[in-house]
C-alpha cells in the first residue's frame, strides 16, 4: 500500500487499482473543527482535479478534489453523523471516499511522502 498526496492536501492510499481518499492531517489542522461533509455519490465518475466532496469547518468551506480519475465505490457514511472524525483521525476513520482508479499512471503526478513533507514544511 502506498500513499500519494496532492499539493491541495488530499491523500490517496493506493492498493492496486483502488484508492481511499481523504484530507491530510495538515489540511484538517488548517481548517479547524469540521462541522459538515458533503460526500460524493457511489457510482459517480470523477475527473482528476475535479470537485469530489466539500468539507465545512468553523473557519471555511473547502472543496475536496479528486487526486486521480475514477469511479466512487464507497463513501464514509460515518462522517454524516460525525464529521469530526476527519479532525481526530483523518488518515484512518476520517477517510472520505474510495474509488476505482481509471489510470494508475496519474499517480505518478502526485507527491510521495518526502515531497509532501517538503511541501508542508
Amino acid at each position: 500500500m502506498t500513499t500519494r498526496y496532492t499539493p491541495d492536501h488530499e491523500y490517496i492510499r493506493v492498493e492496486g487499482a483502488a484508492g481511499t481518499v481523504g484530507i491530510t492531517h495538515y489540511a484538517q489542522d488548517q481548517l479547524g473543527d469540521i462541522v459538515f461533509v458533503e460526500l460524493p455519490k457511489v457510482g459517480q465518475k470523477l475527473k482528476k482535479g475535479g470537485e469530489a466532496a466539500v468539507v465545512e469547518s468553523v473557519k471555511a468551506a473547502s472543496e475536496i478534489y479528486a487526486p486521480v480519475s475514477g469511479t466512487v465505490t464507497a463513501v464514509n457514511d460515518a462522517l454524516t453523523g460525525e464529521p469530526g472524525l476527519i479532525n481526530t483521525s483523518p488518515d484512518a476513520d476520517g477517510w472520505i471516499y474510495k474509488l476505482s482508479i481509471d489510470d494508475v499512471a496519474e499517480l505518478d503526478q502526485l507527491l510521495d511522502d518526502a515531497a509532501y513533507a517538503k511541501h508542508t514544511a
